[in-house]
């Protein structure tokens, strides 16, 4: 895949909150620090303050905060060509769907290792959850598609490079990185059921569709109700 992919929709949007959100933490460590720490503990994914202190918003918005200029660029160019090659292909409801399925499931496998391993655990944060249940979707729907080997002049396909993404979180699992991977895998993994079970085009234009065809299907009963009444009116009139 040469050159860069269409910056619009979904992921421009997606791209660009992550963006926003990394430059205002950045200027809250300058000049805010206190606000900075108190923003950092809301908002970062830690499993103790969800699993005893409820705050279940930390599920999702762990994954707008960043720390490091190079991995959060990263990050971002992965959401960016990932999200835009996806988005075309199924819509953008789809993937906004598919990327918080899997940043969900990402932060619900931090907690089941939170449960199982209590010393292991650390403040969850970044969007590689979301990112790794995008790189599968690529290897299930699209695995043909060659990628270019960047700087390399040499290309892989689709399928055999994200294997190589989902060795490395294995591999990190016995590391220092032990929480960071199972929560990459584990939003790899919520991000295959979503695309296994959920409706060809997402939950949200199945209930959509659901809702019009329940509407239409209410007009076509009062239409032939209307038309059953019109036919008793004229053969009464007929008689008479």
């Amino acid at each position: 895949m040469l050159g860069f992919p269409d910056f619009t929709g979904f992921t421009r949007r997606l791209v660009l909150w992550n963006l926003g959100a990394y430059f205002t933490l950045l200027i809250l460590g300058a000049f805010a620090k206190p606000l900075y720490i108190d923003v950092m503990t809301l908002f970062m994914l830690d499993p103790s303050t969800v699993l005893h202190h409820g705050w279940i918003w930390q599920l999702i918005t762990y994954c707008v905060i960043h720390v490091g200029i190079l991995s959060t660029a990263f990050e971002l160019l992965s959401l960016w060509f990932l999200g835009s090659m996806l988005e075309n292909m199924n819509g953008s409801r789809w993937l906004a769907e598919l990327f918080f399925v899997s940043v969900v499931g990402a932060g619900l496998a931090t907690l089941a290792l939170y449960v199982v391993m209590p010393a292991s655990s650390a403040p969850l944060y970044a969007c590689w959850g979301g990112i790794f249940g995008l790189l599968i979707a690529i290897a299930v729907l699209y695995g043909d598609t060659p990628f270019m080997m960047f700087p390399l002049p040499i290309s892989i396909k689709a399928k055999y490079l994200v294997a190589v993404y989902m060795l490395i979180a294995i591999a990190m699992l016995f590391g220092a990185e032990r929480v960071f991977a199972f929560a990459q895998l584990g939003g790899a993994l919520f991000g295959w059921i979503y695309i296994k079970f959920a409706p060809r085009r997402g939950f949200a234009f199945a209930g959509t569709e659901s809702v019009f065809g329940l509407r239409n299907r209410y007009y076509r009963w009062k239409r032939r109700r209307a038309a059953r009444k019109f036919e008793v009116y004229m053969r009464k009139h007929r008689d008479n």
